[in-house]
Parts: structure tokens; C-alpha cells; sequence
């Protein structure tokens, strides 16, 4: 078990002297967790390693996961693309169909904790069933410009809420909760962040018979259509008439979403057995895997068109690789245009901002260090367990601007 007290001199001091601190006023306090997957996508990997570390510094931190069927994860999957803004309409029976499962999962739920966080829409009905406690709700996705349609009928949901809570301004709507930023976060120590040694590298390499003759352009992502797999496609094939070069694309499936499989065979037509572009499906909890396929990469990819956050960039940053990222979402709070990595808008702009990495090995190096202090400073899980915690002493001592520990 990892403990706090193993994230120093890693983690800015401040953020582990104010954890202690609030966590002596919250100590024994029953802090309860709730979203819709136990594997896949990067809200369930930070409760994965949130939970434990809660747990050790007093706090009695839980996380469950709601069940569904077919038809309510196919649903909720068209609330997802509709907040980011795709037309997906969803009937009133899905809606009612979405709210049964909510209250079903509450009756099986032990709801009695004093902090409430449910995150994303899945399980955001949950609400109606409170009681006199504190409750939060945690938005993880790009809410920017959602479908009004969609909006209007999770608004009175989320209206019910304390709090909501978002990764940036620009995604929080004008409603009645108190809002807090809350940007997501990397554990530096988990098995997908630690360091590895060059054998486990080549390990992971020769186990997805991937040659290292040439530099290797990676996206590691779920197969969506927003993470824009087709469109790294592209700019690889316009880098390669100039630079001789490997793609890999790899990624995982979410078991809340049901259009992984389908975006993954686009993918593989699209790439047309091209003996450069490898597509790997990997298991769940392959943690060690894409660490050290993040770490034998030259180049990482983040190109999406919607993002919330894109936890990637952030993995890919604190292993002090370049990162060409989508100009959309979370992601430029995470790369800094021309100072940790590129913001780019297009497929050519994607495949120009490779070109010049790929022909400027000084610039990968001095990117690279920029962007590990970057996320040392910004984004480890210690910082992310110092705001919920401030989120929730906040509201507990009278929604004050100030409080004194």
C-alpha cells in the first residue's frame, strides 16, 4: 500500500502539509464515491488510486460503481456526445428508462456517508435520494456548448447538488450550485507513472512485436470518434513522405461505452494493413504496458476534437516526452503552446508540429523537462486530493472564502 508520506519530495510540500491538515478535521468522516466503471477511461484509474491513499491519511473514503444494461449504457453513451455537442437525440422513454436504473441502483446503494461525489451523468440522477448530507457532482467531460436538449433535462438534476465541480472554466454553465475547478491528475507512483527500466521497455515492445528501427509516433486513447484515431492516421501518412516513422495506436475498452468496438474497426480499414501502424486492443488494468510504450515513443499524440481533460497528456508530460495535442477542452491547461509541447487545430498542423520534433532532437529534450515540472507542480494526485478535500471542508463550515485550519 502506498502511503501519503511516499509522495515526499515528489509532490509540492504545500499540497501534503494542507492535506494533513484538513484531513484532521474531516478525520473518520465517510467520504463516498460513485460512477458507472470500475475499468477503462481515467475516472475510474484516479479512484483506483485515490481511494487507498484517502484511506490512509483518516478519511473513510468508499467508491462504488452503478449497474445498468444495454440500454441504459447505449443511452447514457448518447448524453456523453450530446454534452460535447454531437446531435444524438435521446427519446423520453430512454430518459425514463435512465432515471429507473438510477433509483434501482439507490435502493442496493448504502447513500449514508457525509460527502456524496458522483461523477459524470451516469448516476446523476442518484440525487433524488439524498438526505441531509453533503453532495457533489463531478462533470469530467467537455460540457462547453452541450446540446440544450440534453442540458435541460440533467440541469434539475445537477441544480439539486451542493456543488458542482469541473476541470475548467469554460465547461462550467451557469447554475445555482457553488462551482469549483477541479482539474483530474496522475499518481507519479502507480504502475502506469513509475519508472522503468530499459528490459521492461523492451519487454512490453517485443511482447507487440514492435521493431525500435524507427522513431515511434504513439496515441494511446479509447477508441472514440472524439479522440479523433483517424485523424493521427492522417497526419502520420503526411509526416511519413518526408520522415521515416512507426505509429502506434492503443487503447482500452470502457465497459460504459458501447461504440468502442465499432470506432475500432473504422480504424483498422483505415489503416489498411500498413505494416507501420500498429492497433493494439489492450486488456484492462494494462497499466505497465502503456507506461512503457509511452516511454519508448519519441513523439505522443493527444489529437482530439472533444476532450475533458485527456489524462494522457499529462502521462505522456511527466515521462518528459513531447506532446501535439487538440486545441479543444482540458488540454491546453495542460500543454503549454511552444513551451511543453504543441496546441494544434488540424491534420496538417498535427503532422508539421511532428516534422519539427522529429528534425529538432534538442527541442523533444528541453519540451520534455519543461512539461515533467509542469505536472509536478500542477498535477499529481496530491494536488487533486488537497481540492476535494478544500471542496468539502468548504461546504461543511459555511461556504466561507476563507477558513482557518
Amino acid at each position: 500500500m502506498i502511503a501519503l508520506s511516499d509522495y515526499a519530495g515528489i509532490a509540492p510540500k504545500g499540497d501534503l502539509l494542507l492535506i494533513h491538515k484538513l484531513a484532521e478535521k474531516l478525520q473518520g468522516r465517510k467520504f463516498l464515491h460513485i460512477n458507472s466503471t470500475k475499468s477503462g477511461g481515467g475516472v475510474a484509474e484516479i479512484l483506483q488510486q485515490m481511494i487507498p491513499l484517502l484511506v490512509d491519511i483518516g478519511i473513510n473514503a468508499v467508491w462504488d460503481v452503478i449497474e445498468g444494461d444495454s440500454d441504459f449504457f447505449n443511452m447514457t453513451k448518447k448524453v456523453h456526445n450530446s454534452m460535447q455537442g454531437m446531435r444524438d437525440p435521446i427519446t423520453e422513454a430512454a430518459w425514463e428508462h435512465h432515471y429507473e436504473i438510477n433509483m434501482a441502483n439507490a435502493d442496493k446503494l448504502d447513500l449514508d456517508a457525509d460527502c456524496v461525489l458522483i461523477h459524470d451523468p451516469q448516476p446523476v440522477a442518484l440525487i433524488e435520494r439524498r438526505t441531509d448530507n453533503c453532495w457533489m457532482w463531478r462533470c469530467h467531460i467537455d460540457i462547453s456548448r452541450p446540446q440544450p436538449d440534453t442540458w435541460n433535462k440533467l440541469r434539475p438534476y445537477v441544480e439539486k447538488y451542493d456543488m458542482a465541480v469541473f476541470s475548467v472554466s469554460k465547461f462550467a454553465q451557469s447554475i445555482q450550485p457553488d462551482k469549483f475547478l477541479i482539474p483530474p491528475s496522475i499518481d507519479p507512483l502507480s504502475e502506469k507513472n513509475r519508472n522503468l527500466e530499459q528490459e521492461e521497455i523492451d519487454e512490453v515492445l517485443e511482447n507487440y512485436k514492435i521493431p525500435k528501427d524507427k522513431p515511434i509516433l504513439l496515441q494511446i486513447s479509447r477508441f472514440d470518434r472524439f479522440k479523433d484515431p483517424i485523424g493521427v492516421i492522417q497526419a502520420y501518412r503526411l509526416v511519413k513522405k518526408y520522415n521515416d516513422c512507426r505509429l502506434i495506436l492503443a487503447g482500452g475498452a470502457a465497459t460504459d461505452d458501447p461504440e468502442g468496438e465499432m470506432v475500432l474497426q473504422e480504424v483498422m480499414e483505415y489503416a489498411a494493413n500498413d505494416p507501420d501502424i500498429h492497433i493494439l486492443l489492450l486488456p484492462p488494468f494494462s497499466d505497465k504496458a502503456v507506461n512503457a510504450l509511452q516511454r519508448a515513443a519519441d513523439i505522443i499524440f493527444q489529437k482530439s476534437l472533444k476532450e475533458g481533460f485527456g489524462l494522457t497528456v499529462t502521462e505522456a508530460m511527466w515521462k518528459e516526452k513531447p506532446v501535439i495535442g487538440g486545441n479543444v477542452g482540458g488540454i491546453p491547461i495542460q500543454i503549454v503552446h511552444g513551451a511543453t509541447g504543441f496546441l494544434v487545430n488540424s491534420v496538417e498542423g498535427a503532422a508539421f508540429r511532428t516534422k519539427q520534433f522529429l528534425n529538432n532532437p534538442a527541442m523533444i529534450k528541453r519540451m520534455g523537462e519543461r512539461g515533467r515540472e509542469h505536472v509536478r507542480m500542477n498535477f499529481l494526485i496530491t494536488r487533486q486530493i488537497r481540492d476535494y478535500l478544500s471542496a468539502w471542508f468548504f461546504l461543511e463550515n459555511g461556504r466561507r472564502n476563507t477558513i482557518e485550519l
